[in-house]
């Protein structure tokens, strides 16, 4: 099983009890397609990047749920019946978790690299100047 995120933006010209509706009507399709719901966002009412179908809002609603697969054309196909929807787009989150997850690894071995280099160079400096001012001392010996 896959985990799946399905973000929808339905017209403005729909009432808030009807996206209500429509946000049950998606998530009655995904689980008849026999997919399991993970969970459901209302996100509310947002502008929009850019208009469409004259429209300069929507309100976004973000689906998650596990799934096989074979059900998202399915599932965009019903999506792109619907009127109330503007627009809608699937997205696989496992893919993008792994390689988060694989930056964030290499961030933190950057990190830790960068810092047993700077605690590496300070000893370094440290123990040059240590001997800087033993020579120091052991050259004003001799001079006195």
């Amino acid at each position: 099983m896959r985990t799946y995120e399905l973000l929808y933006i339905i017209s403005p010209t729909v009432s808030d009890q009807d996206v209500e509706k429509v946000v049950e009507q998606v998530t009655g399709h995904v689980t008849s397609l026999g997919a399991r719901l993970v969970k459901v966002e209302n996100l509310g009412r947002r502008p929009l990047a850019y208009e469409i179908q004259h429209h300069r809002e929507g309100t976004y609603v973000v689906t998650e749920f596990e799934s096989q697969g074979q059900e998202i054309p399915e599932l965009e196909r019903r999506l792109r019946v619907m009127d109330t929807v503007l627009r809608y787009l699937t997205v696989c989150l496992d893919a993008s978790r792994r390689r988060v997850a694989r930056m964030k690894r290499k961030r933190s071995n950057r990190k830790a690299a960068r810092t047993q280099a700077a605690a590496l160079s300070k000893t370094a400096l440290t123990e040059e100047v240590f001997e800087d001012i033993a020579s120091t001392t052991e050259s004003e010996e001799e001079e006195s």
